[in-house]
């Protein structure tokens, strides 16, 4: 679970809020190592920050020593030289460590926050995976993935020791050269801060419009590259084209003023700092004429300064930076804070399947409120018995399938397995009991074996081959150079669609659940086959409650019960023989396939 965090959604507020919500990946809860490397890391700043201060006097120990002309005064000046390198090489040093140290922390803050939102995208219901654009989700989480570790460097690493450096320069300010040139400094330094929070504070607008053209483009690219099929069915490639160059066009144009803006920014940046210097400089010449500082101070305040603008430059990119990231990581969040429709009941229990009853009492449901799909649906489904559900498409038959594993909740009435309501059992434990034949398979882009082995998990080779074998795959597979081993391609697109069906089956039959949904699962299959793949599904039902969701009349004859539906309610029921004698609607259905089977054969070589 994602570290404890603040009730209250302020992701619209970024700044405080975003960080309170964020820090918890840093530091977190209960992980002594990784907090310890986070003490250490900061411990290493402040050494680095500590010698970085020590060298403008030893370079200005080095300017005063060569006021003298003997050889002590030489030999000293070589000593210092010599610190003054060792100095610089210590802070290096000091800084490579501290990145050796944090890096496992930044690393584990980003892997978390990863493993939490994917963990969560699965957890989110049917609906709003039907709804989201894959690509934009993906490319949301790459972007916010990569600002977690920009985040934690620049927080702990330059905002706070610039801070600390910022106090020990006005500190030795005011000691050497008096409160004049402090008040000057700090000054300067908060109209820098200032000007620089205005403009980036416009830039950031502009980067949100950037960013979203960039996920718009980025989500059609990928859209139209998973449905290239389609494009070259109705000859689109130069539409998609068109329509692609659009978004980049759009994008480019955003992204030419988000750096049009930036070059404003570092412009004024860069007056601010060197107006700074050249004043800072004057002064100490000035002193240096009246005789109130040495050589060595004047070069002294010129260090200081300088190491001090270093990361004041480098505060502008700092500040855009986590803007940036905390749009990226707010998009991310958001994707985090969208709440899962369906959520099991506190303290659910899992469901326990001893005959595997299924019963729909009253079920009425819709996607949208103005769009019912099932209207007072009442279906009982007796252990170990085969129901058929047919009907022309959009009656409602393969919402019934979803309703069953629960992928939406039904507006009114309950479904019961054994008598218990799904709704108030574990959805895991629910959706274990249940295997499907889904009508459209999609696999994974990796191997046969792994297709069909998602099936069970742990799943032997001698079962996943058994279950191949029940499905008529295992012949064709094993004619394959690579056998087992053969990858399929994205959403399965090497294999036809009855080879990705059968492959479908094979994984049904490995998870052998008491209760099978077969969902259109031989609507791909050639004649021969379908006849050779219904007798293993016939086998594989036997013991265990059956739901057949049909257009093949041919393929549910034998089912102990069928149900017709006609806009979302029951129309007809009864098994083959009743429902052909009482001459309505499935009758009608029965007469028109026949009809097709017959002008199908006579057409036929």
């Amino acid at each position: 679970m994602p570290p404890d965090i603040p009730s209250d959604n302020q992701l619209k507020q970024p700044g405080l809020a975003l960080l309170r919500r964020f820090l918890p990946y840093l530091w977190p809860k209960g992980d002594a190592g990784l907090k310890g490397r986070v003490i250490a890391a900061f411990a290493l700043v402040l050494c680095a920050k500590a010698i970085i201060l020590i060298m403008p006097f030893a370079y200005k120990a080095v300017i005063d020593s060569m006021d003298g002309q003997n050889d002590p005064a030489i030999m000293l000046a070589i000593a210092l030289v010599v610190a003054y390198a060792g100095a610089r090489f210590g802070g290096v040093l000091f800084d490579n460590l501290r990145n050796v140290v944090f890096e496992k922390v930044g690393q584990s803050a980003a892997r978390r926050l990863t493993e939490n939102v994917f963990a969560h995208l699965h957890a989110l219901s049917l609906r709003f995976h039907l709804e989201r654009k894959t690509g934009g989700v993906t490319k949301i989480i790459e972007r916010g993935t990569k600002s977690i570790d920009t985040m934690l460097y620049f927080l702990l690493f330059n905002i706070a020791p610039t801070a600390i450096e910022l106090l020990a320069v006005c500190i030795i300010f005011y000691v050497k050269f008096g409160p004049t040139l402090v008040a000057v400094t700090l000054g300067v330094i908060a109209l820098y801060i200032t000007f620089t929070r205005l403009v980036t504070v416009w830039r950031t607008q502009l980067r949100r419009d950037m960013v979203d053209l960039d996920t718009t483009a980025y989500s059609q690219a990928v859209d139209s590259l998973l449905n290239f099929e389609t494009v070259k069915y109705f000859n689109a490639e130069a539409r998609e084209a068109r329509r692609f160059s659009t978004a980049v066009s759009s994008w480019a144009n955003a992204a030419v003023k988000s750096e049009n803006s930036l070059a404003m920014l570092n412009v004024g940046q860069a007056l601010l700092t060197n107006a700074m210097m050249a004043g800072a400089m004057g002064y100490t010449v000035w002193g240096w004429s009246e005789g109130r500082f040495t050589v060595g101070d004047v070069v002294l305040v010129n260090a200081l300064l300088m190491q001090l603008f270093r990361p004041l430059d480098f505060l502008g990119t700092v500040y855009r930076t986590i803007q940036q990231g905390m749009i990226d990581m707010e998009a991310m969040f958001d994707l985090v804070d969208t709440p899962a429709e369906i959520v099991d009941a506190e303290n659910a229990p899992p469901l326990a399947v001893s005959r595997g009853a299924v019963r729909f009492e009253a079920v009425d449901f819709g996607y949208d409120a103005d769009r019912p799909i099932l209207r007072g649906l009442d279906l009982d489904i007796a252990p170990g018995g085969k129901l058929a559900i047919v009907g022309p498409s959009g009656a409602g038959k393969s919402t019934i399938a979803r309703l069953l594993f629960r992928f939406y909740d039904v507006t009114a009435g309950r479904i019961l397995i054994d008598g218990q309501d799904i709704a108030h059992v574990r959805q895991d434990s629910l959706r274990g009991a249940i295997g499907i034949v889904p009508q459209d398979t999609v696999l994974f882009n990796d191997t046969i074996g792994y297709n069909i082995a998602y099936g069970r998990e742990g799943a032997s080779q001698a079962e996943i081959e058994a279950a191949a074998r029940g499905a008529a795959i295992h012949d064709f597979i094993a004619s394959l150079a690579d056998g087992y081993a053969t990858r399929v391609g994205e959403r399965g697109l090497k294999l036809s669609g009855g080879e990705k069906q059968r492959v479908a089956v094979a994984r049904a039959l490995l998870k052998d659940p008491p209760i099978l949904i077969l969902d259109e699962a031989t609507s791909a299959l050639d004649s021969r086959t379908e006849a050779e793949i219904q007798a293993t599904l016939d086998r594989a039902g036997r013991g265990r409650t059956t739901i057949v969701i049909a257009h093949r009349l041919s393929t549910i004859v034998d089912a102990d019960e069928i149900v017709v539906l006609d806009n979302g309610r029951i129309a007809e029921r009864g098994n083959h023989a009743d429902l052909i004698a009482r001459d309505g609607l499935y009758a009608e259905m029965w007469a028109r396939q026949r009809e097709e089977r017959e002008i199908n054969s006579a057409g036929a070589p």
